[in-house]
């Protein structure tokens, strides 16, 4: 096995910070919460591929050919934060901080700019859009020949795709009823399929354009030689088209499996005890 392939392309102490401390957090909270192999398999899967995809060898290939730049985002935006999410990191994570800041993180949350973060953060409907927005956005080809060039953007491009999938994901894999969960059991199967749509549609475009719409992958010097830049866009385009569209459906059926969960535990709202007014009528003498 070649090792170079792990020497970081371009080395950012940043995101080598970001990675420890993450990874620390999750272990110090397991020691607090119990949490079982398969929430750690996913989290770990998740890690590890967000780290190959960032700070490898594989951000060169990212650079130099439109596929690879691609499936990196199929990474950063779909699987990593899906599968990180799936493990319900956040809960764990925060069990590994440090008591004050535990503490202070549960003050700030009660605060009006506290309340304001989570506001943004947890948006139902900025939420899927901004997720959506930063897939399509990234893709014109104006935007993209100039994130490429300029290092500043290309990080940035980068960090928005992997913040947007952690929020978005965030939403849908909520195992709660709602409340307190921000999205219902349904809206969370509905919205992967409203946010797949446009992304497919963007990635046909691309698959069937006969002609090159990024030559800035021409220009930094395309990874492999003798590939014709329509037959790169092709194959970026189906990951676009098939492969992002997987992993939603992917979620869609976790989605899926809450409610039926929900549902049979009878933890789903009954709208027929509701009033009028939308207020839960009390319950019987003697239930």
């Amino acid at each position: 096995m070649d090792l170079g392939w792990l020497v970081p392309w371009e080395f950012s102490p940043a995101l080598i910070i970001a990675f420890i401390a993450s990874g620390a957090l999750f272990i110090r909270g397991t020691r607090v919460h119990r949490v079982g192999a398969a929430r750690q398999l996913l989290f770990w899967c998740g890690f590890v591929l967000l780290y190959l995809s960032l700070h490898t060898r594989v951000d060169y290939y990212a650079e130099r050919l439109f596929f690879a730049h691609r499936l990196q985002h199929l990474i950063l935006h779909h699987l990593g934060p899906l599968l990180i999410m799936g493990a319900y990191a956040g809960q764990v994570m925060r069990a590994g901080l440090p008591m004050r800041a535990r503490f202070w993180l549960r003050d700030f949350r009660r605060t009006p700019a506290g309340r304001a973060v989570k506001a943004v953060l947890t948006n139902k409907y900025w939420v899927p859009f901004v997720f959506v927005f930063l897939v399509v956005v990234w893709l014109i080809p104006i935007v993209q020949f100039y994130s490429m060039l300029d290092w500043r953007l290309y990080r940035f491009m980068n960090w928005s795709v992997v913040i947007s999938g952690f929020m978005y994901w965030n939403l849908i894999l909520d195992r709660r009823p709602s409340p307190p969960a921000i999205m219902s059991p349904g809206m969370r199967i509905l919205s992967p399929v409203i946010t797949m749509v446009p992304q497919m549609v963007v990635g046909a475009v691309i698959t069937f354009t006969e002609y090159d719409l990024y030559p800035v992958f021409d220009l930094c010097g395309r990874a492999i030689p003798g590939m014709s830049a329509v037959t790169d866009q092709a194959i970026g385009g189906l990951t676009m088209w098939v492969l992002a569209g997987f992993i939603e459906v992917f979620g869609l059926l976790f989605a899926l499996a809450t409610l039926m969960r929900l549902s049979g535990k009878h933890r789903l709202p009954d709208k027929r005890k509701r009033d009028a007014g939308g207020r839960q009528r009390p319950a019987a003498l003697g239930a």
